[in-house]
C-alpha cells in the first residue's frame, strides 16, 4: 500500500467550522485562516488515511479524473492541511494544465482555497471556554472575559 495514496488531514491545531457550502479553517499554529469551497472541503475531509485518491475521486462524483483530487491535495499540502506534504501526481502535465483541462470541464468543481493572515490579537493567547455565560465572568476568565458572553459553540464572544 504506497503511503502517498492515501492522504491524511490535518486536524489538530485547527479551529474548523463547516458551512453549508464550504468549510472554514483556522490555523492555530500559524495564524491563517482558509476557506475551502466545497470540492476542496469535500477532500480534505476524505482525507482519513484509508481513503485512497481513487475513492476520494469517486466520493467527489469524478470517476474519470483524479486530477481534481490531486490538485485539492496540493493546495491542502501548500497551506498545511495535511499531516504530511505530499507531491501531486499531475502524470506529468503542469498545474496550469491540470487546471486548465479541469476548468473546461467544469469551472464549480475546481478545487479552491483561499487564505489569508490573520492578525495577532491582543487577548488571542488567553481564550475563553465556556459553557455558560457565567463562566465567562468567573474563575479564569473573570480578568479578561468579564464583558463577553458564551457564544454557543464554547467560546466567551463580544
Amino acid at each position: 500500500m504506497n503511503s502517498s495514496q492515501f492522504p491524511i488531514a490535518r486536524k489538530s491545531g485547527l479551529v474548523i467550522q463547516e458551512m453549508p457550502d464550504e468549510v472554514l479553517v483556522y490555523d492555530l499554529d500559524n495564524n491563517k485562516a482558509h476557506c475551502l469551497n466545497q470540492t476542496a472541503a469535500t477532500v480534505w475531509k476524505a482525507c482519513d488515511g484509508n481513503t485512497s485518491v481513487s475513492e476520494i475521486s469517486r466520493i467527489c462524483g469524478d470517476t474519470g479524473n483524479e486530477d481534481l483530487v490531486w490538485l485539492a491535495i496540493d493546495q491542502l499540502s501548500e497551506n498545511n492541511l495535511l499531516e504530511k506534504s505530499m507531491m501531486a501526481d499531475f502524470r506529468g502535465q503542469s498545474r496550469r494544465e491540470v487546471i486548465k483541462k479541469i476548468g473546461l470541464a467544469s469551472v464549480v468543481a475546481v478545487p479552491i482555497i483561499a487564505s489569508l493572515v490573520a492578525p495577532k490579537n491582543a487577548l488571542a493567547a488567553q481564550s475563553c471556554n465556556c459553557v455558560n455565560n457565567t463562566q465567562c465572568n468567573s474563575g479564569p476568565n473573570a480578568g479578561h472575559c468579564a464583558a463577553l458572553t458564551c457564544n454557543g459553540s464554547g467560546i466567551c464572544a463580544p
